[in-house]
């Protein structure tokens, strides 16, 4: 009897490093092909390209591969119980104990040593065809029209949408590029981005007061765009006069921005840390909604979001009131709903999540955990949180480190006592590469 023989693709676009594993695993026996699903890729590589029906078809064009299935986990316990084959094959990139890939690697061994079954490690096709083809396919997944449906998709493909903030190409680049494994092995991403008024303004330089224009805006989101995939989420403060904000939405829509969220407030635009420390009126609920449904009435596709941020919990106006206002929101055509709140203890928020959902258990949540940060993910997730932003963290993990090294550097008059707090720049460098997406 013919042995059988197991390897996955999480690619679109079938190239010669695919075709030779499989041409290897032809001598060895029959071949099945596993296509990784749309969650597993999302959480080991990037978002698919192309359907997981597209790419169950590519699979199945191969010549020589006798069955494809759909590997559900990007751990291999459940195809190798159900397969039992006799060899797993796959390119030798994860045999460094250094790539992402080897916790997998680990994986496979551990399930196959149980009844014999082997390894085969295949040498890794370097050619600059091959490298050319996946340059190409992380272009399509920043075009625009690629870019803008995507968290719609992964709202729907993911237990919460890990967001964190960008503000420049550079963090734009660490939010993209920033892969864990966590204790269990598996590897973890963030799935989106999220382009704060607040870190914008402070990398400017400017108080957070709606002071930095949509102009400038625009600009802070191309330079993340042109080295990025993923979809942003632009925090579009009140969203100014509704004859502006009808432009900007069609702006922000037509260069692939995902989503804007805009808050209920009206004036001089201060940031909801405030609180009640410092004078700030919501907007009345008649007036907003008509903001919410001029902007969706000006948009031209159905995959652009825009999400109601309710500030009542942050003004103290209690329970109902909030509730009352995101129903409101969601009547006039709002795709979202942001609550926000400024107590550390999580109750509030959850409390307003599972009355949402009593009564809503479709229009996605988002909630900002800046204050409320003991809540975990999972536990926001079974609250029916859709969006979890980590909001500033990554520009107040920056401002201390860098005001650090500028004190000690006048401090000791040289560089020496510094250096070991600073990371190299070639490490610096490796992650902007010649086409950084």
């Amino acid at each position: 009897m013919a042995k059988k023989v197991y390897t996955c693709f999480c690619t679109a676009v079938i190239h010669r490093g695919h075709l030779n594993i499989i041409n290897e695993a032809r001598k060895l026996g029959n071949v099945t092909v596993g296509v990784l699903s749309d969650e597993a890729m999302i959480r080991y590589n990037r978002f698919p390209s192309c359907s997981l029906t597209e790419r169950i078809a590519a699979a199945r064009s191969i010549e020589g591969v006798a069955n494809v299935i759909v590997q559900k986990d990007m751990f291999y316990d459940d195809v190798i119980a159900g397969q039992r084959p006799d060899y797993v094959i796959h390119g030798d990139n994860w045999s460094n104990p250094e790539a992402p890939e080897y916790a997998i690697r680990q994986n496979v061994e551990k399930c196959l040593a149980q009844y014999g079954g082997k390894i085969v490690d295949v040498p890794y096709t370097f050619d600059p065809e091959i490298q050319k083809i996946d340059e190409i396919e992380r272009d399509r997944l920043a075009m625009p029209e690629f870019r803008r449906k995507r968290l719609r998709q992964l709202i729907k493909l993911c237990p919460i949408v890990k967001t964190i903030e960008a503000h420049s190409g550079l963090t734009g680049l660490i939010a993209e590029k920033t892969v864990v494994r966590q204790d269990d092995g598996r590897l973890d991403q963030f799935d989106a981005m999220w382009v704060s008024s607040l870190c914008d303004s402070t990398a400017k330089g400017k108080p957070d007061i709606e002071l930095v224009d949509m102009s400038s805006r625009l600009r802070t989101i191309d330079d993340i765009m042109e080295v990025t995939t993923k979809p942003i989420i632009l925090d579009g403060d009140t969203g100014g006069l509704t004859e502006h904000f009808v432009y900007n939405v069609r702006t922000l829509e037509r260069i692939g921005v995902s989503a804007v969220i805009i808050e209920d407030k009206t004036g001089l635009k201060k940031n909801s840390l405030f609180g009640t420390e410092v004078k700030q009126t919501q907007d009345t609920i008649e007036n907003f909604c008509a903001k919410i449904a001029a902007g969706k009435d000006a948009l031209r596709t159905k995959e652009f979001m825009i999400i109601a941020r309710c500030e009542s919990l942050i003004l103290e106006q209690g329970m109902d009131d909030a509730l009352t206002r995101c129903h409101a929101y969601v009547k006039a055509g709002a795709d979202g709903i942001m609550i926000h709140s400024r107590k550390k203890d999580p109750a509030e928020i959850l409390e307003f999540c599972d009355k949402f959902r009593a009564t809503d258990p479709v229009t996605p949540i988002v909630v900002v955990p800046t204050s409320f940060n003991s809540v975990t993910e999972s536990e926001l997730a079974a609250h029916g949180v859709n969006i979890c932003i980590y909001a500033n963290q990554l520009t107040r993990a920056a401002f201390p480190a860098m005001q650090s090294v500028a004190q000690d550097l006048l401090k000791y008059h040289r560089a020496q006592e510094v250096d070991s707090r600073l990371m190299p720049f070639k490490k610096i460098i490796m992650l902007i590469d010649n086409n950084a997406r």
